[in-house]
């Protein structure tokens, strides 16, 4: 099934995003999460693909479990980083071939240590070639690409990050899974900003309960994400208590996911980080998102 599909509904979607692990230990983690989180009914997740390719196999292991043993419909992120097009074609092919039909096509981040993105030779650099690639070799694919409320980190301006989504959009992405972001302000912004533009594809605010203090801000100075004072300071307070840090972490999600539902967004996609409790947790108590 194609996520499009998906919005044809009416109702708000509920997605996840999977890492693929890197140990046995992980694996078992893993897929005791996605059998917990079964439960709520998702109607797609996704699985990201490491930088310089280096967990593209397990991605794409974990895209085919998911959809044949656990019967949910998987997104493979797919970037440009270290890949040629002929690499990229033959990623397509392996797709293909264990039935996935949705691909979230993505620039990827630089590899660590390096500070720059450097486009590999005979591949792409930007995400919007990507995607325009993708559709031309093999146009069955439904795509999606990645927004960011706040604007991307390398992006000149607010006006620039979306000229540059609506090109990913004209080149063939058929929806947008938001980055995360801690204020609504800055998605609803986002909305306002993209629809003067002409963007009418759907737009996922992504949605990450904060679990760890040091590692909320190691993401956010990456993708450009504001973390709100008044969460900040109640973070700092009980940095030393994991549970509660949990317990912030979740209202602060709850609280966002009630006011997004309220305003009829198309879906909401959570960043699971490998993590079940701390998505039921937020899940359990959105009384208005029964699946």
């Amino acid at each position: 099934m194609k996520v499009t599909e998906a919005f044809k509904r009416g109702t708000p979607t509920l997605s996840f995003e999977f890492f693929p692990p890197r140990t046995k230990e992980q694996e078992d983690n893993l897929f005791a999460v996605i059998a917990e989180l079964k439960k709520f009914n998702p109607d797609f997740v996704s699985v990201t693909y490491g930088a310089m390719g280096t967990t593209r196999e397990k991605t794409f292991f974990w895209v085919n479990e998911i959809k044949h043993k656990y019967q949910i419909e998987p997104i493979a992120h797919l970037t440009c980083v270290a890949a040629t097009c002929d690499d990229i074609s033959r990623q397509l092919d392996q797709l293909e071939a264990i039935e996935i039909e949705n691909i979230l096509a993505l620039r990827g981040d630089p590899p660590e240590g390096q500070r720059e993105f450097v486009p590999p030779k005979d591949g792409f650099g930007f995400a919007k070639e990507l995607i325009s690639f993708i559709k031309k070799r093999k146009p069955a694919f439904c795509l999606g690409a990645a927004g960011f409320p706040e604007g991307h980190p390398k992006a000149p301006s607010l006006e620039a990050d979306t000229e540059y989504l609506k090109q990913k959009v004209e080149a063939g992405a058929e929806y947008v899974i938001s980055q995360l972001f801690f204020d609504n302000r800055y998605y609803f912004e986002y909305l306002e900003r993209t629809g003067k533009a002409g963007i009418k594809v759907p737009i996922i605010p992504g949605i990450m309960p904060v679990t760890s203090l040091k590692q909320i801000k190691r993401m956010t100075e990456v993708c450009g994400a504001t973390i709100p004072a008044h969460l900040l300071q109640q973070l700092e307070k009980f940095e030393d208590d994991k549970e509660a840090i949990k317990k912030i972490g979740a209202e602060q999600a709850i609280s966002q996911c009630q006011e997004l539902l309220k305003a009829k967004v198309p879906g909401l996609h959570f960043f699971v980080m490998n993590q079940a409790e701390p998505i039921s947790r937020v899940l359990s108590q959105l009384t208005s998102f029964r699946r």
